[in-house]
């Protein structure tokens, strides 16, 4: 562990934006988009093995067994880091992400103005949009600091994992990560509401359910952000309208249209006028005309609708290339945007063992005490006339005993 985080510390001296650690092979870094190998520090089978297990908590082991690879954010050596820990024919593999001590803001993104206008909303469907890797996640928390600097509001964020910490300012922010604070995105929905918050941040949306949880919550008078995997503002309409059977599509659909605020799907460009990739993004406001369009199942109109709708704020991708980022002046460099550095707000992450296995629990002790003294016994061989009567015998004989008197009674 403590080669572990000089590693990392290293890494962050010399700028550099990944590190990848596999088993017998020299250590690999990425600096300035580059990448290099260092042959003096090589890991071991048995190294990485013993690493992971000091990274990864049980719940996290067992799913790296069951699925092959998992996911985490973590703080060391004072910076965030995301790992993915996965299986190769080296045995198990890291690819770590050192991710800026500072969020980013929406111009050091070099997106539009006009996304600071999702912190003043109140309530409604916020979609971030778009293919793995574009950024969803970084626009998600950039906009969550604007709720934070400007708004008094209680915010909830259901992640997987946890990559950007917040240190509550105006608002209050709580933060649940998927597999150590709630099992899944749908339990979190129907917990979140039972919490108090203005602001619910849903890391994805996926299943059906979730879909349909995130919506209520909409409707309900929340403001609700998330992402999800589409990559034009019809297939993200179309995905929310189709994840639930088709005698409930047409609730959804008028539910959407009645609470959809914005899409944006974004994707990465290499743009030679700014020297580096930017955010192309596709933007989509919950006009009055929108909302038509998907209550009343006209998809194929959307695009025309977005065109046209230059006035409302709204841009498809090609009129965003040339009427705003090929206009634009000055772009903030993603070198420094995304400079690995230590965290601004470092605090530890708490465990309460109420919520952790633990060998063992007053709960468990009384089960197992009560377990002991009425065993388990298999009434598949019994009749049910037979077992109707042990049913109506008192509860305070041992069931061993009642099966004993009717196995003797039926001889």
């Amino acid at each position: 562990m403590k080669l572990f985080e000089s590693v990392i510390n290293n890494a962050i001296k010399e700028s550099m934006s990944d590190i990848h650690i596999t088993g017998e092979h020299p250590l690999v870094s990425r600096k300035r988009g580059d990448i290099q190998f260092n042959a003096s520090l090589k890991w071991t089978h048995q190294e990485i093995d013993d690493l992971t297990r000091e990274l990864l908590t049980p719940l996290q082991l067992e799913k790296l067994r069951q699925k092959k690879s998992v996911d985490l954010a973590i703080s060391i050596g004072n910076a965030r880091l995301r790992i993915n820990i996965f299986t190769t024919v080296r045995g198990i593999s890291m690819a770590i992400r050192i991710l800026p001590g500072n969020i980013p803001t929406i111009e050091e993104l070099n997106l539009h103005h006009s996304l600071h206008d999702i912190s003043k909303i109140k309530s409604g469907l916020v979609l971030i949009c778009g293919p793995t890797g574009v950024g969803k996640t970084t626009t998600i928390a950039a906009i969550i600091n604007d709720i934070n600097k400007y708004r008094q509001a209680h915010i909830i964020t259901l992640e997987d994992p946890i990559e950007y910490r917040f240190q509550s300012k105006n608002s209050f922010i709580e933060q649940r990560e998927l597999g150590s604070h709630v099992p899944s995105f749908e339990q979190g929905l129907i917990d979140v509401l039972r919490e108090d918050p203005d602001v619910i941040i849903v890391g994805e949306l996926r299943e059906g359910e979730t879909m349909r949880l995130a919506l209520n919550a909409a409707e309900s008078g929340h403001l609700v952000i998330a992402t999800m995997h589409a990559a034009t503002p019809e297939e993200a309409i179309y995905r929310m309208c189709n994840a639930v059977p088709v005698d409930a599509q047409t609730e959804v659909r008028n539910q959407l249209s009645s609470t959809l605020a914005w899409i944006v799907v974004q994707q990465l460009m290499h743009l030679e006028k700014a020297g580096q990739r930017v955010p192309v993004l596709t933007i989509v406001r919950g006009t009055q005309s929108v909302k038509n369009i998907i209550r009343d199942n006209k998809l194929h109109q959307l695009n025309n609708t977005i065109e046209t709708s230059k006035n409302d704020g709204m841009f498809s991708a090609e009129r965003y290339l040339t009427e705003y980022l090929k206009t634009r002046s000055d772009f903030t460099s993603y070198g420094k945007t995304f400079l690995p550095s230590t965290e601004l707000f470092q605090s530890d992450f708490y465990k309460s063992p109420l919520t952790e296995d633990a060998p063992q629990t007053k709960f468990a002790a009384k089960q197992q005490t009560a377990t002991a003294a009425h065993p388990i016994v298999d009434l598949s061989e019994y009749s049910d006339e037979n077992i109707n009567r042990i049913l109506d015998i008192a509860e305070d004989i041992p069931l061993q005993s009642i099966v004993e008197k009717l196995n003797k009674n039926n001889e």
